[in-house]
């Protein structure tokens, strides 16, 4: 019975990681006018912060259906 405590304590985790990722003194850091692939810096870390949160969140879930 160990598993459902091990899956709602990671994925508060996750919820915690993201609200740091999406927290403005992260969100200043990149708020430069540098370019990646000519797209702007905060809008290319944005979309791999939200990426990398879909990802985690995925195994997660799918970890715990095995």
């Amino acid at each position: 019975m160990q598993r459902p405590v091990i899956h709602g304590q990671r994925l508060i985790a996750l919820f915690l990681l993201g609200c740091l990722l999406f927290n403005y003194p992260l969100l200043y850091l990149f708020d430069i006018d540098h370019y990646l692939f000519g797209i702007p810096l905060l809008y290319a870390y944005i979309f791999a912060a939200w990426a990398l949160l879909i990802a985690l969140i995925a195994m997660v879930v799918e970890r715990n259906t095995e």
